[in-house]
């Protein structure tokens, strides 16, 4: 009686592998689509969501220079500066040349800048709490042991060019 024939170690691989990709590709898209959903608060209006990024790494660091902000965003240091003075017109950061070297630039976010963030962060997180609250029982269990592996996840990507 022939027997089924066992997949060769390399073939399970490939097909762990072709899963991985599978389910890391779910994984990016959903996480994009949240992002999005959440960006359409209104205390945000009038800002992109670059603007809103580095407006949000600035009020975190209190005051950071520029370059790191740009490392930090993954941006180029051109881009993080036209962005900073777009801020520092709205008023929400404000934007000094280093004395001793002129050509470094330190940010630092104005009381503006601040409450605009936690606006934001309170629209964002109460427009997730409603639909948090729709889920049934066993989906907020899961999606609360998820999230311990999502932010090692985030903290593991943390810094580092992509």
């Amino acid at each position: 009686m022939p027997t089924a024939s066992r997949p060769k170690p390399e073939q399970r691989r490939d097909h762990r592998g072709e899963e991985l990709e599978q389910q890391t590709e779910r994984l990016r898209a959903v996480v994009g689509q949240v992002s999005r959903r959440l960006r359409g608060t209104q205390a945000g209006a009038g800002l992109t969501p670059s603007q809103i990024s580095v407006l949000f790494t600035v009020v975190r660091a209190g005051e950071i220079r520029l370059s790191a902000v740009a490392e930090k965003e993954g941006m180029n240091p051109t881009m993080v500066s036209r962005i900073a003075a777009t801020l520092s017109d709205a008023g929400l950061i404000e934007r000094d040349i280093d004395s001793l070297d002129r050509r470094t630039a330190f940010l630092r976010p104005t009381a503006a800048g601040r409450r605009l963030r936690e606006r934001i962060h309170r629209e964002r997180a109460e427009a997730l709490a409603r639909h948090v609250r729709e889920l049934r029982p066993a989906e907020l269990k899961a999606l609360w042991r998820a999230l311990p592996v999502l932010e090692h996840l985030a903290e593991s990507l943390g810094g580092r060019a992509l």
